[in-house]
């Protein structure tokens, strides 16, 4: 796929679902507030219309990552046993668990969960064998073009992509208000000066996190998404006719890297996520490097909190980026796979199910089907709803995934390391280098 097609057509669609759910704005970022249920009803036949109905007894497993949406998962599988009689057990590990790496665990040990996460591209192919064709399932019209090709092989779509996300540097407004900071940082001087500003105004500039993911996965994809051709650069890495150590690019990301670890606070190494998005949302901290599926871990703690999205200064303009988060495969080594489309087509053209998604998850729908709720959306996207139309070229891609599993965590580990001051920056590119020739060869 073109890679400037495809992110332009996931740029339109996620506009099209922010602007429609955040109405006129105000300035700052902030949506105005219109009822959920204004919006259009979905035309979707109702599940029963859709699928036959699924026999009684039946208990399927979902395994899934997404520690955000946790427990309104665990309510919608409740509402979903009461509405159909089909039981279903959710298993969550994210945070600061290795997800891919327990996942795989569980499948080596004979375990085979009717639903599980993969990411696309590269991160599914472990998977491949496993995942169910959901290509005519009645869902698969309405998704959102550009998230289709992550997950699709030889024409066939085998996941139902998760929802649309959005990050930069989540900022509070107020704070850099406080710190009389009036102008967005448009480059790493702006970025280190803003930062001394707000260390004046006796606030921490940024809340960092030892998660490996955090670092190895958004930190890391800042530098990837600047190529003038990510892909190809990553095929290039991995081919080892280039380095991530003798580009500049990487020399710039470590400068970002430096701002943001001199500017954060003293604990650093020692904050898990959790920790590090409710610390933020309490207000102790300026800046925080994720995005739109923050907001509801924030508003469980101050739902007046006034955010936005801050592009990412590091070459000549500041960028945001956007993408498909993970995907929901259906396992077809499970012991109910036709159960468990049953459950994915539900969940998605249901009212029930519907509502779920883009209130209780707070998401960004995948499905032009189901309108986002302008409510639960967020200051966050709400931001980036005002950004992107203005300045379609600094919205940029995700492509870690495009790398095999397990190049991720090693850098994620040598983040943590460069955190602690154990390597300088050179160091750190070599392992980067490393890190891809050592998995690659396998």
């Amino acid at each position: 796929m073109n890679k400037k097609l495809s992110i332009l057509s996931l740029l339109a669609i996620l506009l099209v679902a922010l602007i429609s759910a955040c109405g006129k704005n105000n300035g700052n970022g902030e949506a105005s507030s219109q009822a959920a249920s204004s919006a259009p009803a979905s035309e979707t036949p109702s599940p029963a219309q859709e699928t036959e109905v699924v026999k009684k007894d039946v208990t399927i497993r979902i395994y899934q990552f997404k520690v955000e949406i946790a427990e309104a998962l665990n309510k919608m599988a409740k509402d979903y046993e009461a509405e159909t009689g089909v039981k279903v057990e959710v298993e969550t590990h994210g945070g600061g668990e290795d997800y891919s790496a327990l996942l795989k665990a569980t499948l080596a040990a004979g375990e085979e969960p009717e639903i599980f996460n993969s990411s696309g591209w590269a991160g599914f192919e472990p998977y491949v064998d496993r995942a169910t064709d959901l290509t005519n399932e009645p869902w698969a019209k309405d998704l959102v073009e550009a998230s289709k090709a992550q997950i699709t092989r030889d024409g066939k779509l085998l996941g139902m992509p998760m929802n649309l996300e959005a990050y930069g540097f989540t900022y509070n407004k107020d704070l850099f208000a406080k710190a009389g900071i009036t102008e967005l940082p448009q480059t790493l001087e702006d970025l280190e000066a803003a930062a001394k500003k707000l260390k004046d105004a006796g606030i921490i500039p940024f809340a960092l996190t030892n998660e490996w993911w955090s670092m190895g996965i958004h930190t890391l994809n800042i530098a990837l998404a600047n190529q003038a051709d990510p892909a190809a650069f990553i095929e290039e890495i991995k081919a080892g006719t280039k380095t991530f150590k003798d580009d500049p690019i990487m020399k710039q990301w470590i400068r970002l890297v430096d701002i943001m670890f001199a500017n954060g606070q003293e604990k650093a190494i020692t904050t898990d996520y959790n920790t590090q998005v409710a610390e933020f949302a309490s207000g102790k901290y300026a800046m925080i490097q994720h995005g739109n599926w923050i907001q509801g871990m924030v508003d469980e703690v101050d739902p007046s909190l006034n955010l936005g999205m801050l592009p990412v200064p590091l070459l000549d303009k500041p960028n945001v980026f956007t993408g498909v988060p993970n995907n929901w495969i259906v396992n077809n080594k499970s012991a109910h796979p036709e159960e468990a489309k049953a459950f994915l087509n539900w969940m998605v053209t249901s009212e029930t199910g519907k509502k779920y998604i883009s209130t209780d998850f707070k998401f960004v729908p995948a499905l032009n089907s189901i309108a986002p709720n302008p409510e639960a959306v967020g200051k966050i996207a709400g931001d980036f709803a005002v950004f992107a139309p203005a300045n379609p070229s600094q919205v940029k891609s995700w492509n870690w995934d495009r790398f095999p599993d397990g190049i991720t965590q090693q850098w994620g580990a040598a983040m943590q390391e460069y955190l602690g001051k154990q390597i300088n920056g050179d160091q750190l590119l070599e392992k980067f280098d490393k890190a891809v020739a050592d998995i690659v060869k396998r």
